[in-house]
């Protein structure tokens, strides 16, 4: 870090409960003050997993997607996303669709892919009446506090993400591979290590095996790194996946995780996982024109209901592999 970049950035404050957050003194354009600051923004991120960036003004997509560039070293496409986005342009995205009233449960963004975001930057342009904080969670910290027979289990095993892909609920077979091609979406999951199997409806239906604790790739420290919890069934809505189960059946699920071995997870070990994140949760209420940073690989976000309009862009950063991440389970190409 340069030493001329640390001098300029204003104080950090640190309180419990809260994400580190840093007031921006800005005269005229956000994306200047941003790359002036670049050095001492990340370095705050690797540092406290996290960082609120409050006074940049940011209100427009344009101006917000050359802030996203200037922060990272690349910024990545959405793959696999399992709610639509709306695209601003390249990599920059609204964020996931999932219903207001409903709460988004603390996950780390594309833990079930071979690639992921190293960095995740959101900005608010408008911030809703009430609710709606994209909430975090120190991953090592989580990973210290849960059922140490829970975490060795699925260490030892990893965990399973079964999707089943159709034009009626969750993400289709297009918005999921960029493609409804078979031949290609094939050839992504076997570049992928994704199991996949045609159903005779024409739906899709995938598998992905993957580790739960993996280490970070610049400090090494073991992080619980998954979305084990938000993507089960018994996180739905009681009243969503009774109706999902009687219309498509327990095993066509829009989404479920499973133990690696494939038994399924019972409802007490997911309340168990959320109940450690929610004691760890960090919120700060959004206001128009913030700006979070996120460490995607250490710490885990979440994002809570909230009434009136809410429009919050996102953007993938610094694209890192899982080969990178000392997985603890072999990830294999079917």
């Amino acid at each position: 870090m340069s030493h001329s970049s640390a001098t300029f950035l204003p104080g950090i404050e640190l309180s419990p409960g809260r994400p580190p957050l840093v007031h921006a003194k800005i005269d005229g354009d956000p994306s200047s003050w941003v790359l002036e600051h670049r050095d001492a923004l990340r370095t705050a991120v690797a540092e406290h997993g996290s960082l609120l960036v409050r006074g940049l003004g940011l209100s427009e997509p344009t101006a917000t997607g050359s802030v996203f560039q200037r922060l990272t070293d690349g910024l990545m496409a959405d793959r696999e996303p399992f709610a639509p986005r709306r695209s601003y342009g390249e990599g920059v995205y609204s964020s996931s669709k999932w219903p207001p009233n409903q709460q988004m449960c603390m996950h780390h963004e594309l833990s079930y892919g071979t690639e992921f975001p190293g960095l995740l930057l959101f900005a608010c342009l408008e911030a809703p009446e009430a609710g709606g904080a994209t909430a975090v969670a120190d991953g090592p910290t989580v990973l210290e506090a849960l059922p140490a027979r829970l975490v060795e289990r699925f260490e030892r095993e990893g965990w399973l993400l079964t999707r089943t892909y159709n034009d009626e609920i969750g993400a289709s077979v297009a918005e999921a591979f960029g493609t409804d091609d078979r031949a290609a979406v094939e050839r992504y999951c076997r570049a992928n290590a994704i199991e996949f199997t045609w159903q005779d409806d024409g739906s899709l239906r995938t598998r992905q095996h993957r580790s739960a604790v993996v280490r970070h790739p610049v400090s090494g420290r073991r992080c619980w790194f998954n979305q084990i919890a938000f993507l089960n069934e018994w996180t739905m809505d009681p009243e969503v996946r009774e109706y999902l189960v009687d219309v498509y059946g327990s095993d066509g699920l829009p989404f479920n995780t499973r133990f690696g071995n494939g038994d399924p997870l019972g409802e007490d070990v997911v309340q168990t996982i959320n109940q450690v994140y929610e004691a760890h949760t960090l919120r700060e209420p959004w206001r128009s024109g913030d700006l979070l940073l996120v460490d995607n690989i250490r710490t885990a976000h979440s994002r809570e209901p909230f009434e009136g309009p809410r429009e919050v862009l996102a953007a993938l950063g610094d694209p890192v592999r899982l080969t990178d991440c000392a997985p603890t389970i072999e990830v294999r190409t079917p």
